[in-house]
């Protein structure tokens, strides 16, 4: 059981690529770091692995089995098994929304019953600050937020990319425990991507240099 990208080439821009025959496994219930210099394709891979964009070449699988489409065009059967928490939560999430609707909003589109109170208490937010919009929230909160909502898809797979860049320590560390106690407990494959080493090396099994998996 994993989250596998084998031999993706893909960009935004067709005879440039940013990614050229990269590989890289997530295993349920595992954390997985992935660093490199900006630039070189890390937010790349990580739209792809989640089904945001679709790669030139090669395949994303989920448990063994390929995933085609992206977005809603993604087979029913593995919609929604791969979930993304994004850098900054401001561009990540609607300025209109009370984060209590932010959270509920991949069980709205499910049409299933979520308890957000309990996700919100679970990374930290108190119920005072459900009423509130992002404007009215400082930046850590917001991405509690965010990783609220994300875990609310239920996902079998999470993506945190550049996820605590942005957020102070004592915020981050938070997070990162939360994160590795879903790994543990539910089994949830994670990919964390960062420029900070000593984050990675502290909380996942393997850590992975960008160019290093890319085929030779």
């Amino acid at each position: 059981m994993s989250l596998r990208a084998v031999d993706v080439t893909g960009g935004y821009e067709r005879g440039r690529p940013v990614l050229e025959k990269v590989s890289l496994e997530i295993p349920a219930g595992g954390v997985v770091g992935l660093t490199g210099p900006s630039g070189t394709g890390k937010s790349t891979l990580a739209r792809i692995l989640a089904s945001l964009d679709a790669p030139w070449s090669g395949e994303v699988q989920i448990d063994g089995s390929p995933v085609g489409g992206t977005k809603f065009g993604v087979p029913a059967a593995l919609r929604g098994a791969v979930s993304m928490l994004f850098q900054s939560p401001r561009a990540a999430t609607d300025p209109r929304y009370t984060l209590a609707r932010i959270i509920g909003q991949p069980a709205d589109i499910a049409g299933r019953a979520v308890d957000i109170e309990e996700l919100a208490a679970e990374v930290g937010l108190t119920a005072d600050l459900l009423t509130r919009r992002p404007h009215q929230v400082s930046d850590g909160q917001l991405q509690r937020a965010a990783l609220a909502r994300s875990l609310a898809q239920q996902p079998r797979y999470l993506i945190c990319d550049e996820a605590t860049a942005m957020l102070d320590a004592a915020t981050t560390s938070t997070l990162v425990r939360l994160i590795e106690r879903r790994a543990t407990d539910h089994g949830i494959g994670v990919l964390l991507i960062s420029h900070d080493r000593d984050l990675l090396d502290a909380c996942c099994a393997d850590v992975h240099e960008l160019d290093d998996i890319r085929a030779r």
